[in-house]
């Protein structure tokens, strides 16, 4: 998904955009994923669907508490969910999306149809709120799922793991990211590309810097359908904590020819990477069937190629031909925490218990794609994470199990990125936004000298 600022209701009016904005995010709060959502959404509203969803969800845990407060008796799902929509988008803000009396008007104009009797009580909440705004958004920032958008035991496991750093963390997952580009070092420089985003009337700036010799931010984001060349294979976007992922593992250079596992490859994006920057043997492996296509049109689309198949890296037995790999990316499944900003409802979805059973998972796959490893080799541990539970500690604990005399040895390499803007501040509504996301990464070696692949 990418993002984009609330638009104007230029085709469809604004209440059939709040109505299916409204089963969007009831769709969520049950438990379905936005993307899965938004895929059902007829084509020409699709995009203010989203725009507004992300808006909405930015903003939920507020929403969510004034509904409380305002209407305790909590009404019927179709409602409730118009209710909070309209509730998130009334939240003061710098720059509203829509004047207040269009967005009360086309509100009870979408529950009107929805639910006819509801009609005038979603309008005598809304007029309400707006009455007592200052009074009712103090009383609801009591409560920390309000103030930070995020549920009271994210906002709790994110203050302990980072406490220098926490509420510039969650305020960052409010703000809308910027849009980073990759420009194949197959077909150009990043000097040339910037010349052709100016000719094609965009702008951007070039990043430079270890790990990020390809990468553009644009300074605005586009539909990439605008980008010159996209469809070429000229650029791809991805995040630049992403992009540091396939420099790291080639480090100064991999054999050509080098067998490279990506274990967990899809949607594919680091996968591109690797094939861009060396000439590898690389097998990409995923066990979600449907997101690994996504790996093999990317690849077409930039005329790269690799092996792709289809199963649980942790099942080495159904896949593996017993030939060792030079390198090996572990991109591992994770609470994605450390991309909200860019999935706002990651944070609605996940629950306490998710933490410490993606950290089991991420275990299973170090201890199984360890001894595949050639000595000499290397293996970068990924997630696109902000909790310890899933970086660091998980490595530490991985070191423990490994013992002494140990096989492994951990290279330098960056840890923890936290989505912190240049001067780390607490962010506020005008407050810059973190170039990149947050992500951890751990490069992994095995002695030459080691005795065997196990």
């Amino acid at each position: 998904m990418t993002d984009a600022a609330v638009p104007a209701p230029a085709g469809p009016t604004l209440a059939r955009l709040l109505t299916l904005t409204a089963r969007a995010v009831q769709a969520v709060r049950s438990g379905r994923s936005l993307t899965d959502v938004l895929a059902g959404v007829p084509g020409p509203v699709r995009p203010g669907v989203q725009a507004l969803s992300f808006a909405v969800l930015r903003r939920l845990g507020a929403a969510e508490a004034l509904r409380a407060q305002l209407a305790p008796r909590r009404p019927p799902p179709a409602v409730e969910g118009l209710l909070l929509c309209a509730l998130a988008l009334l939240w003061p803000e710098e720059a509203p999306a829509y004047p207040d009396h269009t967005l009360v008007d086309q509100a009870v104009t979408a529950v009107r149809k929805a639910a006819p009797a509801s009609a005038g009580f979603v309008n005598a909440v809304l007029r309400r709120f707006l009455r007592e705004r200052a009074a009712q958004v103090a009383q609801a920032e009591r409560r920390p799922e309000a103030v930070w958008n995020h549920p009271a035991w994210w906002v709790e496991r994110v203050q302990a793991d980072w406490p220098d750093h926490w509420q510039t963390i969650l305020g960052q997952a409010r703000l809308r990211p910027p849009m980073a580009l990759r420009v194949n070092a197959r077909r150009g420089s990043v000097a040339d590309y910037l010349a052709r985003l100016h000719a094609a009337g965009l702008s951007g700036q070039a990043v430079g810097g270890p790990g990020w010799a390809q990468a553009i931010v644009l300074d605005a984001p586009v539909p990439v359908e605008r980008l010159p060349g996209f469809a070429e294979g000229w650029v791809s976007v991805q995040d630049l904590a992403a992009q540091r992922a396939a420099p790291l593992l080639i480090g100064e250079g991999l054999p050509a020819g080098a067998r490279v596992l990506d274990a967990c490859a899809a949607p594919g994006g680091k996968t591109a990477h690797l094939l861009e920057l060396a000439d590898l043997d690389l097998l990409a492996l995923d066990a979600d069937p449907k997101r690994l296509a996504r790996v093999g049109e990317g690849l077409q689309r930039l005329g790269l190629r690799a092996r792709i198949l289809a199963a649980d890296a942790r099942a080495v037995d159904t896949w593996w031909d017993g030939q060792p790999f030079d390198a090996i990316l572990l991109d591992a499944p994770c609470s994605a925490s450390g991309i909200v900003r860019r999935h706002p409802d990651i944070a609605w979805l996940r629950r306490p218990e998710d933490i410490p059973a993606l950290a089991g998972i991420q275990a299973e796959l170090l201890d199984a794609l360890w001894p595949l490893l050639k000595p000499g080799g290397r293996l970068l541990y990924a997630t696109c994470s902000v909790f310890k539970a899933e970086g660091q500690a998980q490595i530490d604990a991985f070191l423990q199990r490994r013992g002494l005399p140990s096989d492994c040895v951990a290279s330098v390499s960056p840890g923890h990125l936290l989505p912190l803007p240049d001067n780390q501040h607490a962010p506020s509504a005008s407050a810059p936004v973190a170039r990149a996301d947050g992500f951890f990464y751990a490069l992994l070696g095995k002695p030459a000298t080691s005795g065997s692949a196990s």
